[in-house]
């Protein structure tokens, strides 16, 4: 398979969902082996920070990436997209610290790709197989990854809220699975969060329209799915082994989060076998 990049410059603008802030993605094509990258053009020197796991450096809430002045967050939804509709490389114009989140879901940047085209390029895919089961696990959290021909992820969550309860997916992960099954799920919240999280500094510019939000007792946010949180769950986990390359396994996980994901990502490249 050849590597791929977008085929023309498209813009996005929007509010961040923690930072609170209006910003504008410009996605543009870029050259073999370039991976995702993303340049701060808001900042002297417009700095960049490749999506990579080695550059992860906050996962509280969302996957943050660092080099130097570059930093970004809440990137896991746009890379999620990136990987499940084949794009390999391409420069992320941002002029703040976190991208759009649109609305919540991965669905308006599968319509920004759909729109930029796809253009083939002349070196081939790089692909990342694990040829041993690897695992993250803290208390009752894990992940892990067992070798496999093709990116199937099988998620299990668990969740107090008397709406929420156990949910479960296993999906096999492909362009057209991803958009039609995973895509459309949406960030979820809860209303005893909110004081919390914005001291902190955080969902600062979440709303009904960007977050399925729930009070004590029910859904305040009509729902794209009855299990949208478990299928969220499962867009985050693309989007954070994304770090890890185009990356091939079977991933297992129960009341896994970013922190669980990224560890992995990080893990998953020590003992990557990379094919072309």
């Amino acid at each position: 398979m050849q590597q791929t990049t977008i085929g023309k410059t498209v813009t996005y603008t929007g509010i961040g969902l923690h930072s609170g802030r209006n910003v504008m993605i410009t996605l543009k094509p870029a050259n073999v082996n370039t991976g995702i990258i993303f340049a701060r053009t808001d900042l002297p020197g417009v700095p960049q920070v490749a999506a990579v796991a080695s550059n992860v450096t906050n996962v509280m809430r969302a996957t943050t990436l660092e080099n130097g002045p570059a930093k970004v967050f809440t990137v896991e939804h746009l890379l999620a997209t990136f990987y499940a509709m084949g794009i390999d490389n391409c420069l992320v114009e941002i002029n703040s610290v976190e991208p759009p989140v649109a609305d919540g879901s991965s669905l308006p940047f599968v319509r920004l790709i759909e729109e930029a085209g796809e253009k083939k390029q002349t070196a081939l895919r790089k692909l990342a197989y694990v040829t041993e089961a690897l695992a993250i696990r803290v208390d009752d959290k894990f992940i892990t990854i067992l070798p496999y021909d093709g990116l199937r992820i099988t998620f299990t969550s668990i969740n107090s809220h008397p709406m929420l309860g156990v949910q479960f997916g296993d999906y096999e992960i492909t362009r057209e699975v991803f958009i039609r099954e995973i895509a459309p799920a949406r960030t979820i919240g809860f209303m005893n969060e909110v004081e919390l999280l914005q001291a902190q500094g955080l969902a600062l510019g979440g709303s009904l329209e960007n977050v399925v939000v729930y009070d004590d007792e029910k859904v305040l946010t009509p729902l794209r799915f009855t299990d949208e949180l478990v299928r969220h769950k499962i867009l985050d986990i693309i989007g954070d082994l994304a770090l890890a390359g185009n990356i091939k396994g079977h991933i297992i996980a129960v009341k896994s989060s970013h922190a669980l994901n990224t560890a992995l990502a990080k893990k998953i490249v020590e003992h990557i076998l990379v094919r072309s």
